[in-house]
């Protein structure tokens, strides 16, 4: 079962898998440079002139998931007011590409679709795997210390597997998303990802 790791340590393995994914699909030749991939909120992404080739994953939303009301421990039919129910959620992710020049974002947003898309579920081994490498400190290396944390997570551990689905919102809906982030609008894509137990 996870604990109170699991919202990061999810957005962590995403922005991980995103990263391998566009180094996989050899993005750097569509691009003509390199990109980068952030968890940042939008409005702290720099835009205008200065605005560089990147990905961004932002956690807007968390809602919860009634696929899983059962106390910890215990099978469906048996509950008892000792027993610790299981807070089950959903994340929402919207998924922003950025450009420095023409089709850029298009580019890096197609292939972050893709990459996704190949990955429609979260194992255990490949959680294990993308957090034992986002904290490794092996060779002197420095881990900024809410990264680090992340090496505490039981994630892996958790029974239900964790799934990627792609959400179509209407124009309405992602206006609204962006007004509220206060920043302005790029190429988008809603992701929820469920579901994550929380003990």
């Amino acid at each position: 079962m996870s604990h109170s790791l699991a919202i990061a340590s999810v957005t962590a393995v995403l922005r991980h898998t995103l990263e391998n994914g566009l180094v996989a699909q050899g993005v750097t030749a569509s691009l003509g440079g390199d990109a980068s991939v952030s968890a940042l909120p939008p409005d702290r992404i720099t835009v205008g002139a200065d605005e560089k080739t990147q990905l961004n994953l932002f956690l807007f939303q968390v809602s919860p998931n009634t696929g899983l009301r059962r106390p910890v421990g215990l099978p469906s039919s048996k509950t008892t007011l000792s027993a610790r129910p299981v807070l089950s959620l959903d994340l929402h992710y919207i998924l922003t590409a950025y450009g420095a020049s023409e089709y850029q974002s298009e580019i890096l947003l197609g292939h972050a679709v893709k990459s996704l898309q190949n990955v429609s579920t979260l194992g255990r081994d490949q959680i294990r795997t993308a957090l034992a490498s986002l904290t490794s400190t092996v060779g002197g290396r420095m881990v900024p210390a809410p990264l680090a944390a992340l090496a505490a997570s039981k994630l892996a551990e958790q029974v239900e597997d964790i799934k990627i689905e792609s959400q179509f919102l209407s124009l309405e809906d992602m206006s609204r998303i962006w007004s509220a982030l206060q920043a302005r609008f790029r190429p988008s894509v809603v992701y929820k990802v469920s579901l994550v137990s929380l003990e």
